[in-house]
């Protein structure tokens, strides 16, 4: 063997080590990293919700009624991780660029998830806020009319992790009574969807009031919910049926969802009644309910708009002496009789205009510092109230109070 030789023997067997050492290299890259990323980020891999603000893109926009003003959108998280399932009945909260007078400014909403869990992505349904009846020149609705025109596919949100607590009962053995008013539909959706994939044995009711056939939203879906389900019973209840709406076929009753109504349709025993509609529907509904000898811990409901309805029947004020309220920012005291549900019922009332959200104690949205005095909560917050702060939305004053508002 020549010494030629002998350095090409040596020179392949060093170039047959480099690519072994490079190969086996590439292999424990390709299998190690899924171990390195479960091991660094096992909450994002298992779908858990985030903190702060997640950027979701609108992948799919479709209106649920005939008059175009319900819409729902499919948003995807842009990181491509799971998504954490939420509890039926939840909300997301937006902060959303709306355009303002001198400059682009951002507000805050909250909007129900109006389909069932899934680790892909979140659906919600808006209605197109109208200007009040005979005030045609008022203004319509901030966000949702940012969203049903400018949030198109391909738009990006900013979107906080579900929350809220009108969610379903852990007794599953009473049977659901849901009552839907106009948009108040989309919690109720997704809750209904819900009982009916996991509660097959269980009656379930859906009383449905919208104005006609032109505001029925979720119409096919609801349809082929009942004609699946046995035990499902939908009633649609129309407030002034068009002249091609027929009862019996479009809806099943005309007027209003009453007690009455449900007296004569219900079967008798215990249920658990859902509730979510306009403030008019809620605070003659809720308290008729508890006076037909309903419990209140069988009574869930979620408002939306100023003056969220309280359980308590109207002029059932708590007695004693008025405390003073005064909110300095905007200059004004007022006496607090005990007559609302909440200080920022109170707010709204005395026309003081406080920035809100979910007005259930969830988004942080109305957190206000209390300069002097005590506010209590009415119910659990499911936000972080910071020290020396409260939320107007579930607080209730225990003394007379100074407010950074």
């Amino acid at each position: 063997m020549t010494a030629l030789q002998l350095f090409g023997y040596i020179a392949a067997a060093t170039a047959l080590q480099i690519l072994l050492a490079v190969g086996i290299a590439v292999l424990y890259r390709r299998y190690r990293k899924p171990a390195i990323l479960v091991k660094l980020t096992p909450a994002r891999v298992k779908g858990a919700a985030w903190q702060g603000i997640r950027d979701f893109r609108v992948t799919t926009r479709v209106f649920e009624d005939r008059a175009q003003t319900q819409c729902s959108f499919l948003l995807a998280p842009i990181d491509g991780m799971p998504l954490a399932p939420h509890k039926p009945g939840q909300f997301l909260t937006f902060s959303l660029p709306v355009a303002g007078n001198d400059a682009p400014r951002r507000v805050v909403r909250c909007y129900s998830i109006s389909d069932v869990p899934n680790s892909e992505y979140y659906r919600i349904t808006v209605k197109r806020a109208a200007a009040p009846p005979g005030l045609l020149d008022a203004p319509t609705g901030v966000a949702s009319t940012w969203l049903h025109d400018n949030a198109l596919p391909g738009t990006i949100l900013q979107v906080r992790a579900p929350s809220g607590q009108f969610i379903l009962s852990p007794d599953a053995h009473t049977p659901p009574v849901f009552i839907a008013g106009g948009i108040g539909i989309t919690p109720m959706f997704s809750m209904l969807k819900a009982v009916l994939a996991e509660r097959t044995e269980e009656e379930a009711h859906l009383f449905y009031g919208v104005r006609d056939s032109q505001d029925y939203a979720f119409k096919s879906a609801l349809k082929q919910l009942s004609e699946k389900h046995s035990k499902f019973h939908l009633h649609v209840v129309y407030a002034s049926p068009g002249t091609e709406d027929v009862l019996g076929q479009d809806y099943d009753h005309a007027g209003f969802v009453t007690l009455d109504l449900l007296k004569q349709t219900l079967p008798h025993g215990r249920h658990a009644f859902y509730i979510c509609g306009p403030d008019p529907m809620m605070k003659a509904l809720i308290p008729a309910l508890l006076k037909w000898g309903v419990d209140e811990a069988d009574i869930h409901r979620e408002s939306f708009g100023p003056g969220l309805a309280a359980l308590k029947p109207q002029g059932s004020e708590t007695p004693g002496a008025a405390l003073a309220i005064h909110f300095r920012r905007s200059g004004r005291t007022l006496d607090w009789l005990g007559r609302d549900a909440n200080l920022l019922d109170f707010a709204d009332r005395n026309a003081i205009m406080i920035e809100s959200g979910c007005r259930s104690g969830s988004c942080g949205t109305c957190e206000t510092r209390v300069i002097s005095g005590q506010v209590t909560n009415a119910t659990k917050a499911d936000h972080d109230i910071a020290p020396g702060h409260c939320l107007l939305c579930v607080g209730i004053p225990t003394t007379a109070l100074e407010l950074d508002a």
